[in-house]
């Protein structure tokens, strides 16, 4: 079942089509790897399909239900959750306090939030770090924090923008762990540069350049396609 799909989406700004007419096809259960050059149009693209900006044409279609005019907070309250390059934490506020807002959506009463809370945090490896200022988080640890606000509204669709950047090696092999567990319960679009994360963990990839799908396959599909290459290695 295709739990998200688009339809000739495409998002232009002052003339330049940073989206073009994108057809994109995810279904339910899927780690999905969405990869290209610097200025490729990813970005953009996951913020058509979140809702952050309107497209200039095309559809965004989840769970069989055109969502193309819906705002961000509906497609969340549909079972959608993201997290994006720039952190969007709540500095001032603690650490479990920005995953209890998350988990608020969903959940009533204070017990039941706090259980989520803390099963999220222990998920994500910051169990220890609850009472702490989100603000006084080091860079890749806020970026776990947003994982645990995602993963806190158990959503059907995951979508992590750059989610490794700033972790260290060991965090980062803790990562992918944490995204095949993920997966048994939800579907997950990863955009990510991190080459390692992308072939240990995603199912598929899909290659965006100029704003176009370049390339649809495996992780060794697209490792091995010369196009792919010369896109985003430079070779060819």
């Amino acid at each position: 079942m295709t739990l998200l799909s688009t339809r000739g989406l495409t998002r232009h700004f002052a003339g330049i089509r940073a989206v073009d007419g994108v057809d994109f096809d995810l279904p339910e259960g899927e780690i999905r790897a969405l990869i290209g050059p610097n200025g490729a149009g990813k970005t953009t693209f996951v913020s058509l399909l979140c809702g952050r900006i309107a497209p200039s044409a095309g559809t965004v279609a989840f769970d069989g239900r055109d969502i193309s005019h819906l705002p961000a907070h509906r497609r969340i309250n549909l079972g959608m959750a993201y997290t994006f390059q720039i952190t969007s934490v709540f500095a001032r506020l603690s650490v479990a306090e920005n995953v209890g807002l998350a988990a608020r959506r969903r959940l009533r009463g204070r017990a039941k939030v706090e259980a989520a809370v803390a099963a999220a945090l222990a998920r994500v490896g910051l169990e220890g770090r609850a009472g702490a200022l989100a603000g006084d988080l080091a860079y890749g640890h806020q970026r776990l924090l947003e994982i645990a606000m995602g993963i806190v509204q158990a959503p059907r669709l995951l979508i992590l923008d750059e989610p490794t950047q700033g972790l260290s090696d060991s965090e980062i092999a803790g990562f992918k762990a944490l995204i095949r567990e993920l997966a048994q319960s939800a579907t997950i679009l990863l955009i990510e540069h991190n080459m390692s994360v992308v072939m240990e963990t995603a199912h598929r990839v899909t290659v965006l350049n100029f704003g176009q799908v370049l390339a649809e396959g495996t992780p060794e599909e697209i490792h091995a396609d010369r196009a792919v290459q010369a896109a985003c290695l430079g070779v060819g």
